[in-house]
Formats: C-alpha cells, sequence, structure tokens
C-alpha cells in the first residue's frame, strides 16, 4: 500500500472486489436538482487505485431512479456499460433500452445531451467511464446549470455565470 500525498489517501495498488469499495449515496447538485438526481448508489473504482486521468464508477439504480440531470460535456467523453438489468437512456429526441452487455459512448462536445434511468420493476448497475479533463463544462439544457470542472474541483453555476 503506498501513500499519494497529492490524494491525500491510501492507495491500494493490489486487484479488489468492487463490493470492497464504499458506496456513496446522495447528489453533488445544489437544489433544486439534487433530489432530482436519484441514483442509489455508486462506488468511486477509480478512485481507489488513485487513477487521476479517467474516472470508473460502478452505479446502482433502483427501480424509478434516475443517474443525474441530462447533460452534455465539451471535453469529456462518456461510456457507459450495463452489467445487470435494464435502463432506459434519453437523448435530446429519443430513448433506447440498454440491457446487461449493452452499451453506449458520449463524444466531447456532442451537444446530444443524456441521462439514464430505471423505468423497470429491478436494480439495474453499470458502470459510467469518463475523463477527468480540467477546463470541462457540464451543461444541462433543461434546467438553469452548468458544472466547470476545475484542478481543484468542480463548481456548479446558474447559466448566466452565478454561483450557486
Amino acid at each position: 500500500m503506498g501513500f499519494s500525498e497529492d490524494l491525500n489517501v491510501m492507495i491500494d495498488e493490489a486487484p479488489i472486489n468492487a463490493a470492497a469499495v464504499t458506496s456513496e449515496q446522495g447528489s453533488p447538485y445544489p437544489e433544486p436538482f439534487a433530489s432530482r438526481a436519484t441514483a442509489s448508489g455508486f462506488q468511486r473504482l477509480a478512485d481507489h487505485f488513485g487513477l487521476t486521468q479517467f474516472g470508473v464508477n460502478l452505479v446502482t439504480l433502483e427501480s424509478g431512479a434516475q443517474s443525474g440531470l441530462r447533460h452534455w460535456h465539451n471535453l469529456e467523453d462518456e461510456f457507459l456499460f450495463v452489467l445487470e438489468g435494464e435502463i432506459v437512456l434519453r437523448r435530446n429526441a429519443r430513448e433506447h433500452l440498454l440491457g446487461p452487455g449493452m452499451c453506449v459512448g458520449f463524444r466531447a462536445g456532442d451537444t446530444d445531451a443524456h441521462l439514464v434511468a430505471n423505468d423497470g420493476p429491478r436494480p439495474a448497475r453499470y458502470l459510467m467511464i469518463g475523463g477527468r479533463v480540467a477546463g470541462d463544462v457540464s451543461f444541462y439544457p433543461d434546467d438553469d446549470l452548468a458544472w466547470f470542472e476545475t484542478e481543484s474541483g468542480t463548481i456548479a453555476v446558474h447559466k448566466d455565470g452565478r454561483p450557486y
């Protein structure tokens, strides 16, 4: 096990079972948006190993939950791979039902905003993989919200630039 002063965390480089990574709850969004992002739990797998160039989250969506708000990124690619259950991918003008083994990618700069929801009766689990790019902005076309990714964290602002 090594110590990373940059991350201020203990980093274990040995292989693990993903279940060993603490599941987090809640949403980073400010209200009134946080209560709409109802992901049941997510595990920051890449963070466990101190990875800094991309993130890997194991997300669990209970029935009726959605991952977040419909959004797109200007600089960050995202990739989603379904492990269990079914989720609905909602884009600008269409929806797709995704089941185990299905995947989809979201290119940086593609303004076809997306979110995923579990409209089915059972929990669903998927991997979400994305870049960690300083200067990335997440745009939310349905909401008065934008996220700016900085070297020291994220900043939530109104579309006119006022911070939350």
